[in-house]
């Protein structure tokens, strides 16, 4: 599948928002974090930002932009309905938290209301991962781990924001580490068990079964379906040589979870300059999820393929 630079920019920034959103909740629910509303307040215009500017940008791949709202009216049969509508539901209790701290008003609403956008966060990233997880013409997104990987990563990049943030306005608590170090472990043994998953499936549908010819024997096309480019071959077609994937798969590896959490790990000993290091995480991080993402689209093969003389899919 050809990468859609808008997607990923809007299942990034958006998922490492809502993180962001799930732990500033759950701080808040368990009394975790010290009071401090100019931290959670900016904590929480950082993920309500990034949440934004990732909706935004998944605007940017619809063929008609304005035409988004009514995605909205169809949640009982699409995932991407249903993200739309979990998104927007996710806004009023997180919105009435950030106006909230504003103020600076001393209330007993922050806690259903912390509960509300930590499932509204949670409710939203789980439709995000289901919108590729419902696709049975693409073998290496038709699994359960899809949205599990979604849920860890944005679960992983959202702990590092909420570290980092921490760190610039006091000394980050020790379970914050610990929450940043077993996510990113989680996170890389649930990405490679992904990774060997899709290696190990070779692709149940094949050209005979494609082309209804099988009972002839072994299908293979005598000329291409189309003389020149088209939009299925653009969209669908896009394929990232093996060597190259192999690649990239060690440079997420070592920047999304290897060198974050050595980064974590050292902040947590030396306690000092935790800002730093929690900076270079976050940083690299951000690198190495872009990566990750783009490699999800990229190593993508659609079922149309084999009219297009792939053998299997």
């Amino acid at each position: 599948m050809h990468p859609a630079y808008s997607v990923i920019v809007f299942t990034t920034a958006s998922g490492a928002g809502y993180g962001l959103l799930f732990w500033l909740s759950l701080a808040q629910v368990f009394g975790l974090m010290p009071v401090d509303r100019w931290l959670s307040f900016t904590q929480i215009v950082v993920a309500l930002g990034l949440i934004t500017a990732g909706l935004i940008s998944s605007t940017l791949h619809l063929g008609h932009s304005e035409r988004a709202i009514g995605a909205f009216s169809q949640w009982r049969t699409s995932w991407l309905s249903r993200e739309g509508v979990a998104a927007v539901a996710t806004y009023v209790p997180s919105g009435l938290m950030a106006f909230i701290w504003l103020l600076g008003v001393e209330t007993s609403w922050v806690i259903p209301l912390a509960l509300l956008s930590a499932a509204g966060a949670v409710v939203t990233v789980y439709c995000t991962g289901m919108i590729y997880a419902s696709l049975r013409t693409i073998r290496q997104w038709y699994l359960g781990l899809v949205p599990a990987n979604y849920l860890v990563l944005a679960a992983v990049t959202g702990a590092l924001l909420f570290a980092l943030t921490t760190a610039i306005f006091e000394q980050v608590p020790a379970w914050v580490s610990v929450a940043c170090l077993i996510g990113l472990a989680t996170a890389a043994a649930l990405k490679s068990w992904y990774w060997q998953t899709i290696d190990a499936d070779p692709g149940k549908y094949t050209a005979e079964m494609a082309t209804g010819l099988g009972h002839i024997g072994k299908v293979r096309p005598l000329d291409p379906p189309h003389t020149r480019p088209n939009f299925v071959m653009r969209e669908m077609g896009y394929a990232v040589a093996r060597k190259h994937a192999e690649k990239l798969r060690r440079f997420v590896l070592l920047g999304l979870f290897a060198v974050p959490a050595f980064m974590v790990l050292i902040a947590l000993l030396l306690g000092i300059g935790a800002p730093v290091f929690y900076l270079i995480a976050t940083c690299v991080a951000a690198v190495g999820i872009i990566v990750e993402r783009w490699l999800f689209f990229a190593e993508a093969e659609h079922v149309s393929m084999l009219f297009y003389g792939h053998e299997r899919a």
